[in-house]
């Protein structure tokens, strides 16, 4: 089964195993409950440090040197 998947790709078998791992860690974490993965998302989103209410207009055109 390895050896086909080499194969099929037709990369080495190194890279074969990360693509595969990753396939299936995605797969994994697609299979998540709904509220783990908003959970996830909100705990992100709030790291990331939102724009302040009512101030899109103001990052926006200081984004794009705007007055």
């Amino acid at each position: 089964m390895f050896a086909e998947l080499v194969s099929l790709t037709g990369t080495s078998k190194g890279e074969a195993v990360k693509t595969a791992l990753g396939h299936e860690i995605a797969r994994q974490k697609g299979n998540l409950p709904m509220r783990v993965r908003l959970a996830r998302a909100l705990s992100m989103a709030r790291a990331s440090g939102l724009f302040a209410p009512d101030d899109h207009k103001r990052e926006t055109n200081e984004m794009w040197g705007e007055d």
